[in-house]
């Protein structure tokens, strides 16, 4: 196999996550593991045969079904984002990325709802029920917020720490060296910069956002 098969494995490998994502009723198995060899050739499997592959791309297994209307909680996410004085598209983004705007969405971990709270974040919140969506909404609004104000405005840290917690951020001083996170601020960044170019009357500005490059 020539280096320059290399573009092509790898538009192979999204286009079988997007199936995974499409039809999640498949039994995929979406964890891809990478090695390259002496020859510079990168290897890519969802089925590793030796060590020397190395997990690469983690899949956020989430319960998610098909037909959800993506458009009818714009009135709550306004209302939180209002009151929480954080954009309407940047909670949108959230939304897309943890839940796909399905409120009965359930993570392995525990994860629940719209905005995908665990039990204890949703306790601490005073979110009785991480099933409801109102309720859901003005919880993760309100924890994003606390986030964005513990790291000063800097987007990308209160998104990691949205994803892995805070002490994952303090421990490595930055945004955690986890592919499930690094992808995960990658991907609500840029749902959020797509959010933001829509027409939506009502946004809030986020003061002193810094956007920051998430390095492979």
């Amino acid at each position: 196999m020539k280096p320059c098969m290399k573009p092509f494995l790898a538009s192979v490998v999204l286009g079988i996550l997007t199936l995974g994502v499409l039809f999640p009723c498949t039994p995929v198995l979406a964890d891809i593991y990478r090695y390259t060899d002496d020859n510079g050739v990168m290897h890519i499997t969802n089925l590793p045969t030796s060590p020397e592959y190395k997990l690469w791309i983690k899949e956020r297994r989430v319960i998610i079904k098909a037909g959800i209307d993506m458009t009818k909680y714009g009135p709550l996410i306004q209302k939180a984002s209002d009151k929480y004085k954080v954009d309407y598209s940047l909670v949108k983004a959230v939304i897309k990325a943890e839940s796909n705007f399905n409120h009965k969405a359930v993570s392995p971990k525990g994860a629940q709802g719209l905005m995908q709270l665990m039990p204890k974040t949703a306790s601490t919140l005073q979110v009785r029920d991480s099933f409801e969506p109102e309720s859901n909404i003005e919880g993760g609004v309100k924890y994003l917020r606390y986030l964005m104000n513990v790291y000063n405005g800097h987007l990308p840290l209160a998104l990691a720490a949205y994803n892995a917690g805070e002490k994952a951020v303090a421990r490595y001083g930055g945004i955690p060296p986890y592919a499930e996170t690094k992808g995960y601020v990658k991907r609500v960044m840029a749902l959020y910069k797509q959010y933001s170019s829509e027409p939506k009357e009502g946004r809030t500005a986020i003061v002193s956002m810094r956007p920051e490059v998430v390095s492979d």
